[in-house]
């Protein structure tokens, strides 16, 4: 038995807005509802997953525990993108540790902590393959990050990953190491010759 509120805004989030939740990642709030559960009058939002086809039913006083919260600023979203352009930074540790803090930074539902495991995981042609587990984590991160980019910016999830990978191979290393290995075979070519 559920009865909809006449006020549609909790806590500063209101019906028909995209939200994060940390372990889910971008989905709307299709409504807030009051229930009736084991004699207790609970309010819950209704978030929908679409990408996921799933729906998710929180209790209002558990949002902050959560963690749910707003799309990104705009600065927070151009200091994800800044991040993309840094240098790797690959602990020196076990890949079962590292993964384990990969997907802690995946499920924090922070947007910058989320671009630190795209830029740390990615690979570009001319760096060596990645293992199955490194690539999972990779894209896990990546569809986080373009989700919540498509829709702060009102984008398709294409064209956010795009401007994510375009992002990383301007990074230290990436796009210009690809450069410099072709240069490279050109030169044993003519010498080979």
């Amino acid at each position: 038995m559920s009865t909809k509120k006449n006020a549609q805004t909790r806590l500063g989030f209101k019906a028909g807005e995209h939200i994060v939740y940390p372990s889910h990642g971008v989905g709307r709030i299709t409504a807030i509802e009051e229930e009736v559960v084991a004699g207790f009058k609970l309010e819950l939002f209704v978030i929908s997953f679409e990408k996921d086809k799933m729906t998710l039913r929180v209790p209002v006083p558990k949002i902050a525990s959560v963690g749910m919260r707003k799309l990104a600023e705009a600065d927070t979203v151009e200091k994800a993108l800044e991040t993309l352009l840094g240098r790797a930074r690959i602990k020196r540790t076990m890949w079962s540790r590292r993964a384990q803090e990969y997907e802690a930074k995946i499920n924090s539902g922070d947007l910058v902590a989320i671009s630190e495991v795209v830029r740390d995981l990615f690979r570009s042609d001319a760096q060596p393959e990645q293992s199955y587990s490194e690539r999972q984590l990779y894209e896990a991160a990546l569809d986080r990050m373009a989700r919540e980019l498509s829709a702060v910016q009102n984008i398709t999830e294409t064209e956010a990953v795009k401007l994510i990978e375009q992002n990383l191979l301007k990074g230290p290393r990436r796009g210009a190491a690809k450069v410099a290995e072709e240069t490279d075979i050109d030169i044993e070519a003519e010498e080979a010759a």
